[in-house]
C-alpha cells in the first residue's frame, strides 16, 4: 500500500462512505465479554450493534483494552451515539476507542453487505484454506497452535512472528521471532486480524509480498477487505452474526457462540469491491 493511506485511515473513510450511502446509523448497544483472568476464545471480543440490528466485532485483549472498556462503564450501554463518532476513534484514537471504532466499522460493513445482497462463502477452515503441502514454508503472525502441529506433521518449517519476547525460541522446524523480516521466504502465511488494531499491518505486509497465499483471520476482520487484498492478502476469514440477540447474550457471558455466528471467507475472486457494493445500494 505504498503511497496510499494507512489501512486505518482507509477503513475509516470507507465507513463514512457506507454511512452516507445507507443513511446515518446509530450505535444501539455495546456488549463486552466478562473481565476474567483466562477468557476462552469467545471471551476475547466485544460487539457493537447498530440501530438496524447489524453487529460488528473486535478483539479486546491488546494491553489493558478490555479493562479500560469496563472501567468506562460501556458494558451493555444503550444508545451509544452516532456510528461515525466511534469510527473516528478508530482512525485517530488508541486502545478502547480504537477497538470500538473497528467493531463499528465491521457492523457498518455487515449492514452494507446485507443491503447489497452480498454473501461471503461459508468456511469450515479457520486458516483461510491454505492447503498446506510438503515443500511449503509456513509463516504465522500470532500463534496458531493447531496449525503448527499440522505443519510439523507434514515436515513443513514454521516461522512464528510474536510480540512477546518471552516466547522467542528456535528449534528444528520451528522459529518463534520478534523480527518480521523472517517472514520473507515463507510460501504461505496466516495472520491474526489484530494487525488492524496494533499499527503493524503495513510493516508486516511488506514481508509477505512473495508468498503464494496469505490468510488474515479473526472476527476483527469483518471490514471491507479491499486494502487487505491490495496488500497481497488472498483470503479473509471472519465471523458473521446470524442470531443477534442470542449472540449478544453469549458474548456478554463469555460463552461459546455456537450456531449464533457463522465462519465465512472472502477472496478477491468472489468479492465485488466496495465501490460496486456502494453503487448497488445507491
Amino acid at each position: 500500500m505504498s503511497g496510499s493511506p494507512s489501512v486505518r485511515r482507509w477503513l475509516a473513510d470507507a465507513a463514512q462512505r457506507i454511512d452516507a450511502a445507507l443513511g446515518p446509523a446509530r450505535v444501539k448497544r455495546i456488549v463486552l465479554p466478562p473481565l476474567v483472568d483466562q477468557p476462552g476464545k469467545e471471551g476475547e471480543f466485544c460487539a457493537v450493534q447498530l440501530d438496524d440490528g447489524s453487529v460488528g466485532l473486535a478483539f479486546t485483549l491488546l494491553g489493558s483494552t478490555l479493562a479500560e472498556l469496563h472501567a468506562r462503564g460501556l458494558a451493555g450501554r444503550q444508545d451509544g451515539g452516532t456510528a461515525l463518532e466511534w469510527v473516528r476513534g478508530y482512525a485517530d484514537g488508541s486502545g478502547a476507542t480504537r477497538t470500538l471504532g473497528l467493531a463499528t466499522i465491521n457492523a457498518l460493513t455487515r449492514r452494507l453487505y446485507d443491503r447489497a445482497g452480498f454473501r461471503a462463502g461459508d468456511s469450515a477452515d479457520s486458516f483461510g484454506s491454505l492447503n498446506l503441502s510438503p515443500g511449503d514454508r509456513l509463516g504465522m503472525v500470532g500463534h496458531f497452535t493447531p496449525l503448527i502441529g499440522q505443519a510439523r506433521t507434514l515436515g513443513i518449517p514454521v516461522t512464528v512472528l510474536e510480540l512477546k519476547p518471552e516466547l522467542v525460541r528456535e528449534e528444528p522446524g520451528l522459529v518463534v521471532t520478534l523480527d518480521a523480516k523472517r517472514l520473507a521466504g515463507c510460501t504461505k502465511i496466516v495472520s491474526t486480524s489484530t494487525l488492524l488494531l496494533n499499527d503493524t499491518f503495513e510493516t508486516v505486509a511488506g514481508f509477505w509480498r512473495g508468498a503464494e497465499a496469505v490468510a488474515v483471520v479473526g472476527p476483527s476482520a469483518g471490514c471491507p477487505p479491499d486494502p487487505l487484498f491490495a496488500a497481497g492478502v488472498t483470503s479473509v476469514g471472519t465471523a458473521w452474526v446470524v442470531d443477534a440477540e442470542a449472540f449478544l447474550a453469549r458474548c456478554a457471558a463469555g460463552e461459546k457462540w455456537g450456531e449464533t455466528s457463522l465462519k465465512v471467507t472472502l477472496v478477491p475472486q468472489g468479492y465485488p469491491g466496495l465501490d460496486a457494493l456502494l453503487a448497488k445500494v445507491a
